[in-house]
């Protein structure tokens, strides 16, 4: 059975703040910072936003580009995130019960750092599979959090993307999906900490790069390809250097890379920043593209995913919905006063 993705949908927040202001409360060279990380800005959550309601709006668009799909046909719904606004209450259900797909479906948030919204991928695909639903949806969403003045502040921002993922009308099949998965601690929160702690520059070459090239390697050996086979690629993006530097350590082209590359101009949005940049390259596919996917979550591990886009994308209405081109054109910029309000760093006495 070819099982694939159905249909998807994307959300990034509208409010963006510069590294420059950031820098300018911290008296350091904030722009300096940005370049070094190659993100001019990021997106900030408003006041009323959380991963709720960034994974409702991104659902609500995967919904509205089938509308032949009966909601009530979706048998599992799975939200990927580190910034949950609940400890104890799921946020999956209240999105499945906003798409109508309650009640009959099993639903459950999934936490794995910034790959959570892949590993959701993955589940799905075994369900629909196995023949257990006929729909799963997946869903990558985050307000990643970042202390004050630490160097995460200048990158950790909002937003997340929706799958649909069936066997029906697939607008892209994927052919093989691959994790490699190791203990190593480079990023980490405790219960009740309010911001994330990281091991600096272990967060590299052990951690993101080892994980990434290893599953990227495995896929291709399985697959039997090489770079050149592959019309766009997507590696995680906790900043703009290292999808960057690990697309050409791994043989692909800048070009390939291009489209789906979303962190420069709106951050790191952890479990939705490789959903994000796989919706902004399904924005512009065309019947045969190949794509190559690799996921990173601290902890730490790689999804790799090895898709082709069908002739159904003919057929799909992607006009239903804002395309990603159209969400990112709507911006406001802040400043550091209001955004110490939106991000809820600063709450004002009842």
């Amino acid at each position: 059975m070819d099982v694939g993705i159905v249909s998807y949908g994307a959300y990034v927040p509208r409010y963006r703040i510069k590294p420059e202001e950031i820098g300018r409360i911290w008296g350091v060279d904030g722009k300096g910072m940005g370049k070094g990380l190659m993100i001019h800005q990021k997106s900030v959550p408003g006041v009323d936003e959380d991963v709720i309601t960034i994974s409702t709006e991104a659902a609500r668009y995967m919904m509205s580009r089938v509308p032949y799909v009966n909601p009530r046909d979706i048998g599992a719904l799975y939200v990927g995130s580190e910034s949950h606004p609940y400890a104890v209450k799921p946020t999956s259900t209240v999105v499945a019960e906003a798409i109508e797909a309650t009640p009959a479906l099993t639903a459950a948030d999934m936490e794995f750092a910034c790959k959570a919204g892949t590993a959701g991928i993955q589940a799905c695909m075994g369900m629909v599979a196995s023949g257990m639903i006929k729909y799963g949806v997946a869903i990558g969403a985050d307000t990643s959090q970042g202390a004050p003045g630490d160097a995460l502040e200048y990158s950790a921002s909002a937003g997340g993307a929706a799958f649909l993922i069936g066997s029906e009308k697939i607008i892209a099949k994927i052919n093989k999906t691959i994790s490699f998965t190791t203990d190593t601690p480079d990023f980490w929160r405790r219960e009740g900490q309010p911001y994330p702690l990281h091991g600096g520059r272990f967060t590299g070459d052990p951690a993101y790069f080892k994980h990434i090239t290893s599953a990227a390697k495995m896929m291709l050996t399985e697959m039997g390809t090489v770079p050149g086979d592959y019309k766009h690629a997507i590696f995680h993006q906790p900043n703009g250097k290292f999808p960057t530097r690990v697309a050409g350590m791994l043989g692909f082209t800048p070009e390939q890379i291009e489209t789906g590359l979303l962190t420069p101009n709106i951050g790191n949005t952890y479990s939705g920043a490789v959903p994000l940049g796989l919706s902004a390259v399904l924005d512009k596919a065309e019947p045969g593209d190949r794509i190559f996917v690799t996921s990173y979550g601290s902890g730490a591990g790689s999804d790799a995913f090895d898709i082709t886009v069908t002739d159904e994308i003919r057929n799909y209405k992607r006009d239903n919905a804002p395309t990603l081109d159209k969400v990112l054109a709507d911006t406001v910029c802040l400043d550091y006063g209001l955004y110490t309000k939106f991000k809820k760093m600063i709450i004002m006495p009842e």
